[in-house]
């Protein structure tokens, strides 16, 4: 069984995450032992804010009836009274040219409709995760993929944008991705203006870890390495 603390450590540690990574798993129904989300969130990203931050909990569908987006990528029927939401946000985007209508198909969903989603940090997670997304300085992110390819768990997906949510089936499907992330995940998860996410399949991650070490180590001799040619070669 994968030792989820153990890789948390690794990946904070070697690839200079402030934040932590969250845990994210799909299951059939409520588990056991797990605390109920209570409350109301704006967005179904606003979960990820909560878990980074130390909490572990469920959701189930009406947790995410706030957000028509995110209910969309994540294949969560809204309410009759509630669906239209979704055309008038879909809408609002196109009306300012924010998307092209055309450009709905591609985006990304799961396959079934969840009976409870968990969300924790990586290191407490009370399950096997399906996904576990990383936000981090791009910096970090860089150390991330290049630990990933290292891994061979990337996918050949370009950077995802908008909605940063769809970065989660994408990466169930296809292995590693990237999100430059949009800007309401940003105002519902304070993520700063430097910040990206990767998120990977949570069999991967312990593979992930393994090569983070390396990796890290391998861009502090490059570091000094170019920086001594910089001024070896500029004077």
């Amino acid at each position: 069984m994968t030792d989820y603390r153990a890789a948390e450590r690794d990946l904070a540690t070697n690839l200079r995450l402030e934040r932590r990574p969250i845990a994210v798993a799909f299951l059939d129904s409520p588990p056991a032992g797990v605390e109920k989300f209570s409350g109301t969130e704006p967005s179904g990203c606003s979960f990820w804010r909560l878990a980074s931050a130390g909490k572990a909990f469920y959701t189930v569908a009406n947790d995410h009836y706030n957000c028509p987006i995110g209910a969309y990528t994540h294949n969560i029927p809204l309410p009759a009274d509630r669906a239209p939401e979704l055309e008038q946000t879909v809408a609002l985007m196109a009306k300012i040219g924010y998307i092209r209508m055309e450009e709905i198909a591609g985006i990304s969903t799961l396959p079934k409709t969840p009976g409870a989603v968990v969300y924790a940090p990586l290191g407490d997670t009370p399950v096997d995760p399906d996904v576990v997304i990383l936000w981090g300085s791009a910096n970090s992110i860089m150390l991330i993929e290049e630990a990933a390819v290292r891994a061979g768990i990337t996918s050949q997906l370009q950077a995802l944008s908008r909605p940063t949510c769809m970065a989660v089936s994408a990466a169930m499907n296809s292995g590693m991705v990237v999100s430059t992330a949009c800007v309401g995940n940003r105002v519902y998860t304070g993520a700063t203006d430097g910040e990206l996410y990767a998120v990977v399949r949570g069999k991967d991650v312990a593979r992930l870890a393994a090569e983070a070490r390396t990796i890290a180590s391998a861009n502090a001799a490059l570091l000094e390495y170019h920086t001594e040619r910089r001024s070896m070669l500029s004077e």
